[in-house]
């Protein structure tokens, strides 16, 4: 048994939803949102040329690649980094809209029911930016990656905070991701299935009522990191 292995199978496999729990909101959600969903797919075939929906690889549980679904919010053809910042020139008008409030994550609940994903858990990271070899790395894929979590709800500016950076890929490496990977690394071990319903609802909120719970400035990021690594970055 491999590192990974022992880790999915470790304490803290089963401490969120329950599965059960997580397939039958998922089937609900698509079954009430299904006309709100062929809307949206139509607005994003009208808005640009291309398919309603983008497939990506991601690294889910265990460190098994699965193939993400979302509604496409860039024009396709055209090459650019694997993180968008804000005010990229690739997202369409529609793309746009769809990623403030989220709605272009819905179709992710498809991964849910395949058992790729959870409601709540790490955001699922592209194979480039993951290391399987580094511990914590098979801590936080010891679970199932999930369609939200408290670094997105608290991140939801990350966009923004990309575009505010000097060199984006750099500041991605060197302070998001490490910032990303120690939240996520405390969620798993802290989880439980009130805490993933609490998220949940901190989730909608935050999409509903931004101004309640401001997301942080690139400085405090960066004074975070460093308090957590005793060095300056």
């Amino acid at each position: 048994m491999s590192s990974l292995d022992s880790a999915a199978s470790g304490p803290t496999a089963g401490r969120g939803l329950p599965r059960l729990f997580e397939v039958g909101v998922s089937c609900l959600g698509l079954l009430v949102l299904a006309p709100v969903l062929l809307l949206l797919a139509l607005l994003v075939r009208v808005g640009s040329r291309g398919p309603a929906l983008f497939k990506q690889a991601r690294v889910g549980q265990n460190g098994r690649t699965f193939e993400l679904v979302k509604f496409r919010s860039m024009r396709i053809g055209e090459r650019g980094a694997q993180i968008t910042t804000g005010g990229d020139s690739r997202v369409t008008g529609v793309g746009r809209w769809l990623r403030k409030f989220k709605l272009d994550e819905l179709p992710q609940l498809w991964n849910v029911i395949r058992g790729e994903m959870g409601l709540v858990g790490p955001r699922p990271e592209v194979p480039a930016y993951v290391d399987l070899d580094d511990p914590t790395w098979q801590r936080v894929l010891s679970v199932r990656p999930g369609l939200t979590d408290p670094v997105t709800v608290e991140l939801r500016n990350e966009e923004e905070l990309l575009a505010g950076a000097e060199d984006p890929g750099a500041f991605y490496q060197q302070i998001l991701q490490p910032y990303k990977l120690q939240c996520y690394e405390r969620y798993v071990e802290e989880r439980t299935a009130r805490s993933d319903l609490n998220i949940l609802g901190q989730t909608m909120m935050a999409v509903l009522r931004p101004a309640q719970t401001p997301p942080p400035s690139i400085e405090e990021l960066r004074a975070r990191v460093e308090q957590s690594h005793g060095t300056e970055v």
